[in-house]
């Protein structure tokens, strides 16, 4: 027999411009011609001639993941620059961070108290943020990416701030931006228009997107910003599927740069480059062990930097730009 489902045609879903946003484009986003940033760290050269070398030297792949909190800091205005600089190749991110590109590009404003509203029982039922759930729909027939699917929404439909959006500036450029969601992590599966089949389609088509990137890491360059799940998992995985088939070919991905930017105290040295034991609480933070140690075992190098993601963004991209001028 089988179990009971939710009735989702029981909600009531409320308009955007019901809801108080606390982030807004105007206030938060940078313009990387007139911002300085702020930041420094004595690794951050290096990892930038590494980045601007991946790219310039070896022509290799340059994969930027990023969490939802690096777009609405608003820093998406450096990575779109390097971006149309070819600086970066590939962006990726979780469900999250596309929801929050479309809300910013659609009205300008994302981010709802999530204290105030699941008070209340309308935490993520907002109408105009479940059109993502047809657009993906729509996508999965076309065995689209979500990434791809959502950039071209919003640039075909000229929303308002589709420039100041990496997923429609992706789409506009042609470079790959990705979604990596789990079922159930977004305010977007909480809408009676979500589809679980479709979302699967789309989002594994990024996976695989994903992981023909990664076949071209050699002597490029993995950074992970804030993704603390997401990130390491996805990009082990991929990074699995790739050797496998380079092995096959009498062909190695070893020699890579790795970087991880959160705000975790731990070693920011070659101290990183050993998994904490598993006595060590900060074993299960998975972008130490996976991204900084296991990964970079064979050959590659790594970097852990310290900072807020408004600060240390900006600071890298400047760093990498100016090498290239």
């Amino acid at each position: 027999m089988p179990f009971e489902k939710f009735d989702r045609s029981q909600l009531n879903i409320l308009p955007l411009n019901e809801r108080i946003h606390d982030v807004d484009l105007n206030k938060v986003f940078k313009d990387p011609a007139n911002h300085t940033p702020d930041f420094t760290h004595p690794a951050l050269p290096e990892l930038a001639k590494s980045v601007w070398e991946a790219r310039r030297k070896y022509d290799a792949t340059v994969l930027m993941m990023y969490g939802a909190h690096v777009i609405r800091t608003g820093n998406a205005g450096y990575m779109i620059e390097m971006m149309k600089k070819g600086l970066i190749t590939h962006f990726a991110t979780n469900g999250a961070g596309s929801i929050h590109d479309f809300e910013l590009a659609m009205i300008g404003e994302t981010c709802e108290s999530v204290a105030k509203y699941i008070s209340e029982g309308q935490f993520g039922l907002w109408r105009e943020t479940g059109i993502i759930n047809d657009i993906i729909e729509e996508a999965a027939k076309e065995d689209l990416g979500w990434g791809e699917a959502i950039g071209r929404y919003i640039w075909e439909n000229n929303f308002p701030n589709r420039e100041k959006s990496v997923l429609a500036m992706g789409y506009h450029l042609g470079v790959p931006c990705t979604v990596h969601i789990g079922i159930g992590n977004d305010i977007i599966h909480e809408h009676p228009n979500c589809n679980g089949a479709a979302m699967g389609i789309c989002s594994y088509n990024d996976f695989l997107i994903y992981t023909q990137s990664i076949t071209k890491l050699e002597h490029g360059a993995f950074l992970n910003f804030g993704s603390a799940v997401a990130g390491p998992e996805v990009y082990l995985k991929a990074l699995a599927m790739a050797r496998n088939v380079a092995h096959q070919r009498g062909e190695r991905i070893t020699d890579f740069t790795t970087a991880v930017f959160d705000l975790l105290e731990i070693p920011e040295d070659s101290e990183h480059s050993t998994a904490p034991s598993k006595s060590d609480p900060r074993y299960y933070f998975r972008p130490w062990k996976t991204i900084l140690a296991r990964t970079v075992a064979d050959g590659g190098k790594s970097y852990y930097i310290r900072g807020e993601h408004q600060r240390t963004v900006p600071a890298l991209s400047k760093l990498v730009m100016d090498l290239d001028n």
